[in-house]
């Protein structure tokens, strides 16, 4: 599989021909025509000329560039989805274009449950290094693959039809043990969803008068109950980890100095960097100083606006030299519209009784928590209505057939969250997509509970209501709880997810062109196949064949 770097040629075929012996090799699989993993191609065909070569076609006419190689007789040239069987292996080869060069392929092998993945899941760093794998993979994923977030999705797509249980990655260490945090990581980065809850503060300053106001306002976000601040000298600090914390939590701050009509040089390259790499679904604030025509907001916002889905603050602090009692102020309403959420969330320091919570309400997506005793539970919801506001009163409909629906009329109580328009699709696959019956719908995940015990979602909404039921309508199918409001809260100024919105923008479409087959109308998987299995459970949402449609040519 692969060789490896110029600097490791004879190491590497010392090692081969320790493993091999006499025995000589039948296959060389190229996946990844990258010099730091192929430059020995010609030298392993010296020591071995019989080999066969194994790669697709753009990967053949890699090689011809690189080394001008006669191959004919000595090779394979293998197709999307094709096969090889060694005997007791049989390996399949799924195409990965982007990931991060248009030739790579990853390899299946079905025997042992082993995928060879190519660049994918590696890390920067050596194997005996006493380090997590996060912060590394993180680090090498955005600096690398960052860009094609929609081609490692279609890649974990296909992955998830496969059994894996090992995962060979070109860098770094063999995966083996808990595989599916990786692999929910991955899904994280490639769909440009935060990771975590935080503020990245990127700073350049030539006189230390915006390195004050940073200090400052990061001063301001702890007092306001932010979770993580992290702050970036980008003239003096690692410019890839602030790169990587800057995906990897939920806003960003950016500080910087007019600079010959622009902006200074560190933080010119930073934005670069992070509008190349797709930055993405964030909120971004802007500091900017000047001593007397102060553009670098200005500069800043242009050089991001082809990025998608940034929340721009309304506040924008501009100091003129040094800080001074207005900057102070702009700082106070920054932090103020940063940290609403915190506030939101703290027992201290949130507005519990703030009924425009209630404004919130639409024809939205909610997702509805509640607890059986043992656990707690989630289920997406699109009927909610306020009824009146003297009191407060609201009707939430929920199907007889989930679970939800009778623990709720065992309990008496529930929280409505109101989605907001960053949720990601896999929120809907979370709470809509399994029964929370037989599935712990909160496992592995930070909670937080309102005053009736009961679970609000930690991100991905703009306001809860915890709701005490009064009434019981039964509607048939379906049955209407009528409550009165008894606590509420407001996360963010985001709008509220829309069913439309859903459908438009959240719920991924199809690949089907030149497919045939069937398509899940809740997820988008793809059955090939004339004919479709009447006991199909859908691999991805465990969905049947009544949500399955025919795909039309």
């Amino acid at each position: 599989m692969d060789t490896v770097d110029a600097n490791f040629t004879h190491e590497w075929l010392d090692n081969i021909q320790k493993v091999l012996g006499d025995r000589k090799p039948d296959y060389l699989i190229v996946q990844h025509m990258e010099p730091d993993h192929a430059a020995n191609i010609a030298n392993f065909l010296k020591a071995y000329p019989d080999t066969i070569v194994v790669s697709n076609k753009k990967a053949f006419a890699m090689m011809q560039n690189f080394f001008d190689l006669d191959l004919e007789g000595h090779q394979i040239i293998v197709d999307n989805g094709g096969t090889l069987s060694l005997g007791k292996h049989d390996l399949t080869f799924v195409f990965a274009p982007m990931v991060h060069w248009p030739e790579v392929m990853v390899t299946y092998d079905s025997t042992e449950k082993v995928l060879f993945s190519a660049d994918g899941f590696g890390k920067f760093g050596a194997l005996d290094a006493e380090e997590p794998w996060d912060d590394e993979a993180r680090r090498y994923y955005i600096g690398i693959v960052g860009k094609y977030g929609v081609q490692v999705q279609n890649l974990l797509k296909a992955a998830a039809t496969l059994d894996i249980q090992t995962i060979c990655p070109l860098h770094g260490p063999v995966l083996t043990e808990d595989l599916g945090h990786y692999i929910s990581l991955y899904d994280t980065w490639s769909s440009y969803t935060p990771e975590d809850d935080g503020i990245v503060i990127a700073y350049t300053s030539v006189y230390g008068h915006t390195r004050t106001a940073v200090a400052q306002l990061a001063d301001k976000f702890r007092a306001k109950g932010c979770p993580r601040v992290l702050i970036y000298d980008l003239a003096r600090d690692d410019m890839s980890q602030a790169l990587s914390d800057a995906f990897r939590y939920s806003k960003l701050v950016l500080a910087t100095t007019t600079y010959n009509a622009g902006i200074y040089p560190f933080m010119n390259d930073f934005i670069t960097r992070l509008a190349e790499h797709n930055f993405q679904n964030r909120t971004v604030g802007l500091i900017e100083n000047g001593s007397w025509a102060p553009l670098a907001a200005k500069v800043m916002k242009e050089m991001l606006s082809k990025c998608k889905k940034i929340n721009w603050l309304n506040t924008t602090v501009k100091i003129m030299s040094a800080v001074n009692e207005e900057n102070r102020r702009q700082m106070e309403a920054m932090a103020d519209e940063l940290c609403q959420e915190y506030i939101a969330k703290s027992d201290d320091l949130a507005n519990k009784n703030d009924m425009t919570a209630l404004f919130r309400i639409g024809y939205g997506l909610y997702v509805v928590t509640s607890n059986d005793g043992k656990k707690d539970n989630g289920l997406i919801v699109n009927t909610v209505t306020q009824l009146t506001d003297n009191p407060y009163r609201v009707a939430v409909n929920i199907n007889k057939a989930n679970y939800s629906h009778h623990v709720i009329q065992q309990t008496g109580i529930m929280n409505v969250n109101c989605l907001s328009t960053d949720a990601p699709f896999s929120v809907f696959e979370q709470f809509g997509f399994q029964s929370g019956r037989n599935t712990d719908k909160f496992a592995g995940q930070k909670v937080n509970h309102s005053d009736n015990g009961l679970v609000f979602l930690d991100k991905y909404i703009n306001a809860f209501m915890s709701l005490k039921v009064e009434n019981y309508v039964d509607l048939g199918t379906h049955g209407m709880f009528i409550c009165s409001v008894t606590e509420a809260r407001v996360m963010s100024d985001q709008d509220t997810m829309t069913y439309t919105y859903y459908q438009k923008h959240v719920k991924p479409k199809p690949q089907t062109e030149g497919k045939k087959g069937w398509v899940c109308k809740v997820c988008g998987y793809i059955y090939e196949g004339d004919e479709l299995p009447e006991d199909i459970i859908c691999p991805l949402c465990k969905h049947g064949a009544v949500d399955f449609e025919p795909i039309e040519g």
